[in-house]
């Protein structure tokens, strides 16, 4: 069973100054509206609605969370997990593109998205969900473009690959390397990322997705490394005192 499928709805934020106050690794997922990114939150995480579109698409402006818990997860009142039981966090950003709001909305909209994405020092990881049948929009580009000097990695989906035929897969993954390669970071060094094709709907590179959120997250990590380290200090503790 994947890690991932551990995920719960921890909060839901529209302002920087109520981001948790937690300390654990948050990937992020960015997308178009409608490019698919709801639907790989929720096959990656083996639920139905943990990520959910508005009907109108582009609406939504609220980062929610979900916490990747500890071996507790579950045995909580209302199947949440505590804080100290958390090891990551998954953030599922705004759907960026054609949305039906004002412009005072929108305006706040991306500048809670750029400032987000530009200083969250808990951000590990930006994975980015772009349509596979279309290339980098203007908008994707903003969100490259803000999140590119920061350094961190980027693990970008081309999803609902199911609707390329093989040549048109091949070339939207050259595609995308490409246009990836053109960055570096602000000390002029390459920019890390990852590219693979994706589709919910067939599970295509649901394994491949899996195994580097999981990386970039941490969660490939010993859970109890640290936890075994302070209980021999207590225990240490424990023997001198008696």
């Amino acid at each position: 069973m994947s890690q991932l499928w551990q995920a719960r709805f921890f909060t839901t934020v529209n302002h920087l100054r109520d981001l948790p106050k937690t300390s654990v690794p948050e990937i992020a997922f960015a997308g178009r509206s409608n490019a698919g990114k709801s639907s790989a939150i929720n096959v990656l995480c083996n639920q139905k609605r943990l990520a959910f579109a508005s009907k109108t698409p582009g609406r939504t402006q609220h980062i929610n969370y979900f916490s990747i818990g500890g071996a507790h997860v579950g045995q909580h009142r209302n199947d949440e997990a505590r804080p100290d039981d958390i090891r990551a966090m998954l953030v599922d950003l705004p759907g960026y593109g054609y949305a039906e709001v004002s412009g005072s909305a929108k305006h706040h909209w991306q500048a809670l998205l750029g400032d987000y994405v530009r200083q969250r020092e808990q951000l590990a990881a930006l994975v980015m969900i772009v349509d596979s049948r279309r290339p980098f929009t203007d908008l994707d580009i903003q969100m490259i473009e803000w999140f590119a000097p920061t350094g961190k990695p980027i693990h970008c989906i081309l999803s609902k690959a199911d609707k390329l035929n093989r040549n048109e897969s091949t070339n939207a993954l050259r595609q995308a390397q490409t246009y990836l390669q053109s960055y570096v970071d602000e000390n002029g060094q390459p920019f890390p990322f990852t590219v693979q094709l994706f589709s919910a709907l067939k599970r295509t590179g649901l394994e491949e997705a899996n195994d580097k959120i999981v990386e970039l997250a941490g969660l490939n990590q010993p859970a109890t490394a640290a936890a075994v380290a302070e209980d021999g200090v207590a225990q240490d503790q424990g023997t001198q005192q008696a």
